[in-house]
Formats: C-alpha cells, structure tokens, sequence
C-alpha cells in the first residue's frame, strides 16, 4: 500500500514527498504557481464551498465538518482520481494551504484514502492518465 502524508503547501518540498497532490479547492495564497511544486491539483476533491464557507476552520465543528465531507466524497470523482493515483505511486502527499494543522480537509482525506486503498480493487489507471495528460 501507497505512503499518503498531509503537508502544508508552504513549507519546504522534500524529495520523500512523491507525488505531491493540492487537495484545496482554491489557489493558496502567496503561492506562485510557476514555484509550488505541485505535481497536481485536484481541486474538485476539497470542500464544497458551502461546507467550506460553513465550517470556517471553527474547531467546535470539526467533528460535523468530517461526517459532510466524507458524504461529499462518496461519489466524488475525483476522490476516485486520488485513489487511483495513490495505488500508482509508493508515496504520496496531500497538500493544503490551512493555517490551522489538527482541523483541515487534508486529514480527512488521507483517512479515507487509507481505507478506500485497503478495501477497493485494483482498477485500470488508462482514465485517470487521459485526463491528466
């Protein structure tokens, strides 16, 4: 199984990152585009803005924030992108843009792509390659 991290976007790449994956919805500020070292943005896998907008990083809504964000991704297709290109690659790093390390999208993410990794089939990775390229 695939190595998924959960790193900020602003601090400094490292080579043990592998793939490294924006999984915000909107563009971090500050951040130049030209020097993120993003290999890809999925940024139909963050938050809807309604539940963005709702939770507003406010920890006493934390754990609600986890249960509509996990409904969200049901039937994300581009949650199913990121579980695909996590079995293509041994390392992969989800990254956000939160100021706030404990209470961020990225985390519920990684969660869920560990189970999904541990219970999904292998699936062909010829869509996800089209799309990308």
């Amino acid at each position: 199984m695939s190595i998924i991290k959960v790193k900020r976007i602003y601090d400094k790449p490292e080579i043990l990152d592998g793939l490294r994956i924006l999984v915000d919805r909107l563009w971090p500020r500050g951040v130049r585009h030209s020097t993120a070292n993003v290999d890809i943005w999925l940024k139909n896998v963050g938050p809807s803005h309604e539940l963005r907008k709702w939770f507003a990083h406010d920890p006493a809504k934390w754990k609600e924030f986890k249960q509509r964000y996990k409904e969200e991704l049901k039937d994300n297709p581009a949650f199913m992108k990121l579980i695909d290109l996590s079995r293509a690659n041994d390392t992969v790093t989800l990254l956000y843009a939160s100021r706030d390390e404990a209470h961020n999208q990225a985390l519920v993410l990684r969660d869920e792509l560990i189970k999904a990794l541990a219970k999904a089939p292998q699936r062909s990775l010829e869509h996800v390659y089209k799309k990308i390229i």
